[in-house]
């Protein structure tokens, strides 16, 4: 009789122990918007800012051991890039609305900007995630010269590049799971 009683009491600990898939990871974006020419595209880091199209602009100093810097990763939460260079890169939604990344090694977030709060919602695959500062209701893209869609925060006063906010399109960023880090650094 005590040999049944362990095998019972051990399944539930066994079963806690049991790896789970984060509840926070770092993650991608790639626009949902459909019957658009921004659908299912990804968001990249160019310039200190992000866009849907195009590619990932990021550096490396090693000879060896670089992440790849292929796809631009978000670190947990949103609120930063997922990068080994000291000090990290921050997110931010700039004062002309447009959403931004600090320089490698410099805190400098520009006055008048937003700091958040952005917000990740985990899922099983993909999470999504948000801006919900200054009324915002999530990310636009919005059409550039170069045939690239920037992002900026879902606001009607935003300065975008053609200067007209109707052109802008709404989308909601889904946020598949990512291998982190992303880059070195972003630039």
């Amino acid at each position: 009789m005590k040999f049944s009683m362990v095998p019972s009491l051990l399944l539930p600990l066994l079963a806690a122990a049991a790896p789970t898939a984060p509840q926070n990871p770092p993650f991608g974006v790639m626009s949902a918007r459909s019957a658009s020419p921004i659908h299912l595209l990804p968001m990249t880091a160019s310039g200190q800012k992000f866009y849907l199209g195009g590619e990932t602009s990021s550096y490396c100093p090693l000879t060896n051991g670089c992440p790849p810097g292929k796809q631009t990763v978000f670190a947990p939460g949103g609120y930063g890039l997922s990068v080994v260079v000291p000090g990290g890169q921050q997110v931010y939604v700039d004062p002309n609305g447009a959403l931004s990344f600090t320089q490698a090694h410099s805190a400098y977030i520009p006055e008048g900007s937003a700091v958040g709060p952005f917000n990740y919602k985990p899922g099983e695959d993909w999470g999504y995630y948000t801006f919900n500062g200054w009324g915002a209701s999530g990310f636009m893209a919005c059409p550039t010269e170069d045939q690239r869609w920037q992002v900026f925060a879902a606001v009607q006063n935003a300065t975008v590049p053609k200067g007209n906010v109707d052109e802008c399109l709404g989308f909601n960023a889904l946020a598949p799971n990512a291998t982190a880090p992303g880059a070195w650094q972003y630039a």
